[in-house]
């Protein structure tokens, strides 16, 4: 389903994925610097979901200021919050490189702002922690803020969030998080002599067991 979601004197351009079932939660998923919401990741992996009875919604921003993409994602939860279309419990936040920066910024904003309950959790594919060989200056403050559970899917030999870093700053995280590291994958989770398809799948059953756990547990 095609919507345009208000955001100041503009829309954004959102796809929801909706499933058979009425979806008690949702995610939101959002695209990196480049390309938008019809990234192969975010295509696979809202079908995918949506499959399981996850109702998800992607959207594009374009623009490559932080604070822009934040506040666009953040209208974004708004609008799924109050939609009367969707009534959900909760919503995770996703994106794949800056959008995943983004939604980490959301998530800090959010809880600084009130208690909410509607946000549940945190995916991040391809977490940009630094910049490619600039590995002293770390994009971790948000990170270090977020009190819900954190999902990392990053590629092993990714140029902008070498493994060790990654692995420290999620020592140091408040948060419940798991890193899954897609052994010998570049930035864009591409793999020599694995099909983009294939890697897919692995992501997929990644996040979807994650967000199975994590429901549970809210249920529990």
């Amino acid at each position: 389903v095609k919507v345009k979601i208000p955001f100041g004197n503009k829309y954004l351009d959102a796809i929801f994925s909706v499933p058979e079932k009425k979806s008690t939660y949702g995610v939101i998923l959002t695209h990196g610097a480049g390309g938008d919401m019809n990234f192969p990741h975010l295509v696979s992996l809202a079908a995918c979901l949506a499959s399981h009875g996850v109702l998800c919604l992607r959207f594009t921003c374009k623009g490559l200021n932080i604070a822009y993409r934040t506040k666009a994602f953040k209208t974004v939860v708004e609008y799924l919050k109050l939609s009367d279309d969707y009534k959900l419990s909760g919503v995770f936040l996703a994106g794949r490189s800056m959008g995943s920066r983004a939604a980490a910024s959301v998530i800090r904003q959010l809880s600084q702002d009130d208690d909410d309950d509607f946000i549940q959790g945190l995916v991040c594919l391809s977490y940009p922690l630094h910049r490619p060989k600039l590995q002293s200056k770390l994009r971790d403050e948000d990170l270090l803020f977020i009190r819900c559970p954190v999902l990392f899917v990053s590629g092993s030999a990714d140029e902008m969030c070498e493994k060790q870093l990654l692995e420290g700053v999620a020592s140091k995280m408040k948060a419940p998080k798991k890193i899954h590291w897609i052994d010998k994958a570049n930035h864009g989770l591409a793999v020599k002599g694995r099909t983009t398809d294939d890697v897919m799948e692995e992501i997929n059953s990644q996040v979807f067991a994650w967000f199975r756990e994590n429901i549970e547990l809210e249920h529990k």
